[in-house]
């Protein structure tokens, strides 16, 4: 497959991630903005569930002294992330771990990570893993290191008001996307399946996720209050839209 086919694929990715996450590219640099006011000149950064490497190359680009780990456990998002990221040399490395398991800290060697960070995975994640997770990324971050989770969390029933509002905007930034011809999740994965070199991992991929529990969603209150409880200094959220947040933990 030609180098064009590959990053094809991330641009349709992006476009449909971006129509289930309205102004995904203003959390993105949100989330960028917060690490350059934070570290300056050279620092390293371990992403979790890094998908395609779309967060992964936005980091590379803004950050030229960054180094950058990225991580993931669907073999399909791999294979693309280190086919599409391997112009940037040894500044990024890509490793397959499940964060389901405490397993995925042995694979992290060297000096430990300045910066932990996470762009729409985590959610993927049993909420009492999360929260062992949290303590995880605590233990594993360097000294006056930044953890960085920017994902959707949902309010709960009581919050009515709120709930409805960001539902409502949800499906219309949904069906805008739709409606200008942008491809839904399943249909961008009918035409990755269309690539031999995917076609021959999907197997691999259905294994990894067989049987999985599907994760209740958690709320903005229930990711404060795991982070503190796990150890981390200060806690809150850096950027919002509707139900969508960039929360922050510094050790």
């Amino acid at each position: 497959m030609t180098d064009a086919t590959w990053n094809t694929l991330v641009t349709l990715w992006d476009q449909q991630q971006s129509a289930y996450i309205a102004s995904r590219e203003a959390r993105f640099e949100a989330l960028m903005d917060t690490l350059a006011l934070q570290f300056k000149g050279e620092f390293s950064l371990l992403e979790l569930g890094c998908g395609p490497g779309s967060l992964t190359k936005r980091l590379l680009e803004r950050f030229p002294a960054a180094h950058v780990t990225a991580m993931d456990v669907d073999p399909v998002m791999l294979a693309i992330a280190r086919e599409t990221l391997t112009g940037y040399g040894d500044r990024v490395r890509i490793l397959s771990a499940d964060l389901a398991t405490p397993a995925w800290q042995e694979k992290i060697i060297g000096p430990r990570p300045d910066a932990i960070v996470s762009s729409t995975a985590l959610h993927w994640l049993m909420p009492d893993r999360q929260h062992i997770l949290h303590g995880e990324v605590l233990k594993l971050l360097a000294d006056n290191g930044i953890f960085l989770n920017a994902d959707h969390q949902r309010f709960n029933p009581a919050d009515g008001n709120k709930k409805t509002i960001s539902e409502r905007h949800d499906a219309r930034t949904q069906q805008q996307a739709w409606d200008k011809g942008v491809v839904d999740w399943d249909s961008w994965f009918t035409l990755a399946k269309e690539i031999p070199e995917i076609a021959d991992l999907i197997p691999a991929r259905e294994a990894v996720f067989a049987g999985r529990p599907v994760p209740p969603s958690t709320t903005l209150a229930f990711q404060l209050a795991s982070l503190s409880q796990a150890g981390f200094s200060e806690t809150g959220t850096l950027w919002q839209l509707m139900d969508d947040y960039l929360i922050a933990g510094w050790k």
